[in-house]
């Protein structure tokens, strides 16, 4: 098997707005296909895990960089959020054990993640057998930006929504797709006509889709859901606001992948991510066109995004 050399491609670079690092090649989603065909079941779900965790970390956040959300009167905004992951070392190998009928069955302890090391590793087994753990992506981090509109106000309630579609159909990659629609409600309208901070609560439903196997369905197909309560506080500085920021979260993420093993039979794994909480510490200045904001995630796998927001977006008079 030939080892599948350093990319910003496939599932990373096929998110449209992906960050590749200067200097990378692109490959599409056959190309990882081939690569992962040879495994299946605990072997699958290690090599695929560290992306399972990059996209939840990734997509359930940065949909909110204020709670304050104005009571009446129209609001909109067009933001580019831009959200990204760094990899550890331990993303970057797993344990896999042999497949395939490989005698003696062996465990091979620094087997490559999709994010791991290019290079395939090969042992070899009885009468000269040979099985080799394909290689990955040899990536260090990863990068999403995705366009979104912010509507408000309805009684101190907003809606949000997020899309990107996109079909690459000179390549294998083919159709992608990214969906999510979320609202969020002002409890601190409820403190009175000046209350001492912001408080509001939110919820993200978002589905994304990468790729066609070779049974003419999704390779990849994602849902993520998060639900969030936030605290932000205005701080005038001259003709703009300082909005410093904090956010604690629940998330959910389950990621579907289809494929065909080396043998044509039909593979279907089932992933979570890591992340089920998030606490996460920002800060945000709004001018009058707009807000600038920037934060930062902890959590099982930790995440920062900043961004820019234009349109009136609000702030308290």
């Amino acid at each position: 098997m030939t080892p599948l050399y350093r990319t910003g491609g496939i599932l990373i670079a096929a998110l449209v707005a992906s960050a590749t690092a200067p200097g990378t090649t692109r490959a599409d989603d056959g190309a990882v296909q081939n690569q992962i065909s040879v495994y299946t079941g605990s072997n699958a779900h290690g090599y695929l895990q560290p992306l399972a965790n990059a996209f939840g970390a990734a997509l359930n956040s940065s949909y909110s960089y204020s709670a304050y959300i104005p009571p009446t009167s129209l609001h909109i905004s067009l933001e580019v959020p831009v959200m990204g992951v760094f990899f550890e070392d331990t993303d970057r190998t797993f344990t896999a054990t042999t497949e395939s009928n490989f005698n003696p069955t062996t465990e091979v302890p620094n087997a490559p993640t999709v994010v791991g090391p290019g290079d395939a590793v090969t042992v070899t087994g009885s009468g000269g057998s040979q099985f080799s753990c394909p290689g990955g992506l040899d990536l260090n981090s990863f990068g999403l930006a995705v366009p979104q509109l912010r509507v408000s106000s309805f009684m101190g309630t907003e809606g949000i929504l997020r899309w990107v579609a996109y079909d690459q159909a000179d390549s294998d990659l083919g159709k992608i797709s990214l969906f999510g629609i979320g609202g969020r409600h002002s409890i601190s309208q409820y403190f009175g006509d000046k209350p001492m901070f912001d408080l509001a609560v939110g919820v993200m439903y978002q589905t994304f889709k990468i790729g066609e196997n070779d049974r003419g369905g999704d390779f990849t197909s994602t849902t993520a859901f998060s639900m969030q309560a936030q605290v932000s506080k205005n701080l005038p500085v001259g003709f703009m606001t300082l909005v410093p920021y904090g956010g604690l979260a629940w998330e959910k993420l389950d990621v579907d992948l289809s494929y065909e093993d080396d043998n044509g039979a039909p593979v279907d794994v089932a992933l979570e991510g890591d992340n089920d909480m998030r606490f996460t510490v920002g800060a945000g200045l709004n001018f009058v066109a707009g807000q600038l904001f920037a934060d930062y995630s902890f959590a099982s796998t930790n995440n920062f995004s900043f961004g820019l927001a234009l349109g009136n977006v609000g702030r308290p008079q």
